[in-house]
Order: structure tokens, then sequence, then C-alpha cells
């Protein structure tokens, strides 16, 4: 499987990192962005999942 990829949030620049995943809003270490659910919220501004982008 691939490395690890990092998101991070258009809004407020927080950045979700699929090996730490997101534990406070129940998502484990280790998943990937294509599983988290869609409902998903960033966790310090609240925008969706759709203002993520892939960190190249």
């Amino acid at each position: 499987m691939s490395a690890f990829k990092k998101y991070h949030c258009l809004e407020c620049e927080h950045i979700y990192d699929e090996a730490k995943g997101d534990p406070d809003s129940g998502i484990a270490p280790g998943t990937r962005w294509e599983d988290i659910p869609e409902d998903w919220v960033c966790p310090i501004c609240g925008a969706p999942k759709s203002f993520f982008k892939l960190m190249e």
C-alpha cells in the first residue's frame, strides 16, 4: 500500500494526516482519506470534507 497522505483545509489550514487520523472525531489512525465519511467536518473550523485538498 502506498505511503500515507496529508490533506489541508482550505478554510483554516488544518492538516488531516492519514497516519494520525482524527481520534477525537472517531477516525482511527491509518484511516485513508477515501474511507472517511462524507459528513465528516474539519475539527477546527467545521468546514466540510470537500474543503480539503491533497498536499503535494
